[in-house]
């Protein structure tokens, strides 16, 4: 163990859910009725419905028609995509990342090679045949269901859940994501590259991570963050954090989750290595961390959705020193000049309410 892991980390004690799991040992389950699409499952609240998965699609597969009952956001990890919808074509190359909302139907997202997808759907979606029939409803229930049948245990959704000891470790062969087996740091910065990681953005639904300027919070500079969403509605942030320096102790006031980009990170009671890329955290309402940092030589970035205020203070017991919701997120955006994927689209022709009855009264 390094001598900064023993630090923060005094009390190695790896046991419970630790609202974590490692991707890269999770096994590849088919989604029955949908041809070279497959889903490794992370989360499913059976009180919420939502649900967090990894999509992966073969080169030529594609995600069918979809009608999302609930918001949905998309990050794309590896391989590359091609969205058509009406007269437009978006090429979304990974560090893409896209949110819909509800009442929307989408048209089919087609993979121009083998890629990974992160899912974060808030409730149901709908997926529709060539026909644009029904095809099948996937809810959290069926996530549970599918995890139960291939022997995965999902990350707990409450913070007693989170202290129940783990079951038997998995013993299926590993199947690492993209992200796992090489640099990944093309997904948040631009490289020299070629037309495989330039994207085409004509829907408003999307944006380049790599347009995103990084932020810097006074007094934390050693932290950065790519501020993608700011929901008024429901205080919910989208971002990609770099994360360099020793964040303060703080407390979740909501829910959160991250999946691991690039580096490592150590927390209390995780391994003595950290984690690195492919790993995906539930943080609970009412989470504590008294300190994570980066473990590794290079940065450590994630991805991440905050969907509540984090509180601040000097350690357990101490007064809160500072509140961070989405009020200081949108005000940090705006400072910044970052280009924040709206929450709604009124004039949408992928709606299934008609425009003009959006923000009227019935």
């Amino acid at each position: 163990m390094s001598g900064s892991a023993e630090v923060f980390n005094p009390e190695f004690n790896p046991g419970g859910s630790e609202g974590a799991v490692d991707t890269n040992i999770l096994p590849w389950i088919a989604v029955d009725g949908v041809d070279g699409m497959s889903i490794k499952t992370m989360r499913a609240s059976a009180e919420t419905g939502m649900y967090s998965i990894i999509v992966k699609l073969d080169k030529g597969a594609a995600m069918p028609v979809t009608v999302c009952l609930s918001g949905m956001d998309i990050f794309v990890l590896s391989g590359q995509l091609v969205y058509r919808q009406d007269a437009d074509t978006s090429v979304l190359p990974p560090g893409s990342w896209g949110y819909v909302s509800a009442n929307s139907k989408i048209a089919a997202i087609v993979a121009e090679e083998e890629s990974e997808i992160l899912l974060n759907a808030y409730g149901a979606i709908a997926l529709l045949d060539n026909q644009h029939l029904l095809s099948r409803i996937l809810t959290s229930l069926d996530i549970m269901r599918m995890a139960r049948k291939a022997n995965v245990t999902l990350v707990p959704s409450t913070l007693s859940g989170c202290v129940v000891e783990r079951q038997e470790p998995m013993t299926n062969e590993p199947q690492p994501l993209a992200i796992a087996m090489g640099n990944a740091s093309h997904l948040i910065q631009a490289g020299e590259g070629g037309a495989a990681n330039v994207g085409d953005f004509k829907h408003p639904h999307f944006v380049d991570t790599r347009e995103v300027p990084w932020i810097t919070l006074e007094g934390m500079e050693s932290i950065g963050l790519k501020i993608l969403r700011v929901s008024e509605d429901n205080g919910y942030i989208s971002l990609v954090v770099r994360h360099n320096g020793v964040a303060p102790g703080h407390t979740h006031l909501g829910a959160g989750d991250f999946l691991i980009l690039e580096g490592r990170i150590g927390v209390r009671a995780g391994p003595p290595n950290g984690h690195g890329p492919g790993v995906w955290y539930f943080e609970p309402a009412g989470a504590r961390h008294d300190a994570s940092q980066r473990l590794s030589e290079e940065d450590l970035i994630y991805y991440s959705n905050i969907y509540g205020p984090l509180a601040f203070d000097d350690g357990p017991g101490t007064p809160v020193t500072m509140v961070l919701s989405w009020i200081e997120y949108k005000a940090m955006a705006e400072a910044y000049g970052s280009k924040l994927v709206r929450c709604i689209h009124p004039d949408d022709s992928s709606l299934l309410a008609s425009a003009p009855l959006v923000g009227k009264a019935s």
